[in-house]
């Protein structure tokens, strides 16, 4: 099981970059990445995505929206966060 790294901001687990003090905006950066869109092509010649598929076969990082510090030991943390 890996182990979440809760941040200690306030409220309470709330994510503040230690270089800026920002704490509202965040990057979400994944290398490696293989996206396939179906598309189907319509009577007048134009397209429109049927299903989109993403692979993630890199590492995924979290950085700070503001001044780009890394933020990664807390993307777990992160992740669960997003509902």
């Amino acid at each position: 099981m890996k182990k979440v790294k809760i941040p200690t901001g306030e409220p309470a687990g709330r994510i503040t970059c230690q270089s800026c003090g920002n704490n509202t905006d965040f990057v979400e950066v994944a290398e490696d990445v293989l996206v396939t869109t179906h598309y189907v092509q319509n009577a007048d010649g134009s397209f429109t995505p049927r299903e989109n598929e993403t692979e993630i076969h890199g590492q995924v990082r979290l950085l700070c929206g503001k001044c780009g510090a890394d933020l990664t030991p807390f993307h777990s943390h992160f992740l669960e966060m997003i509902f």
